[in-house]
């Protein structure tokens, strides 16, 4: 599975250039001192790839730049396999990808859609900052999408995909009303548009304005606008005009205990908006406000699918959906991802 992604590119700083001409005789303080200029873009942009060709460089100072770029990242890859990071091979095919999403030849002339220096400062973020590839490049390649990414947005997993599977099998999905709870970039509910029928139709909601204005970019660039409706708010706030009509409902909600967010790879724990990782003391909380939710959300008949953390947070969840009685709810399963991990919990409402 392929990651790419975007975000605000910044501008080569003074201080940018002067790491990138020091690199070979620099030393750890000029390192510190650098990672100091650099701060998270705010703004949603352009993911790299869709950016115009406006800049250019000639081939001998682009093989510079990769020959650079290798170096650090195998200089750094010994230290960074001690704390779960990327290693020097993982880097460098993400160099490749940048590369190909920022650059094309035309005869003697390399064009590049992001100013040279800017690139230099983009892989030192990378290195230095563990800022995740996938807001780098500004886009992850989900399924068959191509989606936009940027600090404040969760980045969407390959195991989530099979949510939109789990959706698909579903008997009537096509001309349904669904809901996606929580919905990050769009990913589950711009999948699920693409494959409904002429009357098929979801809203998404998210609490985070950056996760609202990303989810609604993603949806205008694949022309869905009237198939997915993004709608900001906390959970099923903005859904109350829908209760008891949803044909189904499907959510990827925090579920990671809070005390494990500090032990996460740097480039989630550091980096990924913690409103889309936190479940909570046991991981829980969120899923479990959903599961209560339910019943006045979903039509008879409604369908159901939630990802959770795995195994016990899944059994948890059928216990606690089973509890509320045997007539409320039928045909529970657990359904594991592509790793074996039993991660999916579905159901039927009565």
């Amino acid at each position: 599975m392929i990651s790419r992604l975007q975000l605000p590119i910044l501008s080569a700083s003074s201080a940018c250039l002067r790491r990138r001409l020091s690199f070979y005789s620099t030393t750890a303080a000029t390192a510190s001192s650098f990672a100091s200029h650099l701060s998270p873009p705010l703004k949603l942009q352009t993911p790299l790839f869709l950016r115009p060709l406006s800049h250019s460089t000639s081939p001998s100072s682009l093989l510079s730049f990769r020959q650079w770029a290798e170096s650090l990242a195998r200089s750094y890859a010994a230290d960074l396999s001690v704390v779960g990071g990327p290693s020097a091979s993982e880097l460098i095919r993400e160099l490749s990808w940048l590369l190909q999403d920022a650059t094309f030849q035309a005869g003697e002339t390399m064009l590049l859609r992001t100013d040279l220096q800017d690139l230099y400062c983009l892989w030192m973020q990378r290195i230095e900052e563990r800022r995740p590839f996938q807001y780098i490049v500004g886009c992850e390649h989900w399924r068959d999408l191509v989606l936009a990414v940027r600090e404040g947005v969760l980045i969407p997993r390959p195991e989530t995909e099979e949510l939109v599977d789990l959706v698909a099998g579903v008997e009537g999905f096509k001309d349904g009303l669904w809901a996606d709870l929580g919905t990050g970039s769009g990913a589950i509910a711009i999948g699920i548009g693409r494959i409904l029928g002429e009357n098929g139709r979801v809203v998404a909601t998210d609490l985070s304005e950056a996760a609202v204005e990303v989810a609604r970019f993603n949806v205008g660039r694949y022309k869905l606008e009237d198939k997915v409706e993004i709608r900001q708010g906390y959970w099923f706030e903005p859904l109350q005009d829908l209760h008891g009509k949803l044909s189904g409902l499907v959510s990827n909600p925090p579920y990671i205990p809070s005390s494990h967010i500090p032990g996460l790879q740097a480039e989630v724990g550091k980096h990924e908006p913690s409103l889309a990782l936190d479940g909570g003391m046991n991981g829980l909380d969120h899923l479990l406000h959903l599961c209560d939710g339910l019943i006045s959300a979903l039509k008879p008949g409604g369908f159901f699918a939630f990802e959770t953390n795995g195994d016990k947070q899944s059994e948890y969840i059928v216990d606690f959906i089973s509890s509320q009685g045997s007539n409320t709810f039928h045909d529970m399963r657990i359904v594991a991802d592509f790793a074996g991990v039993r991660r999916f919990v579905t159901g039927y409402c009565q």
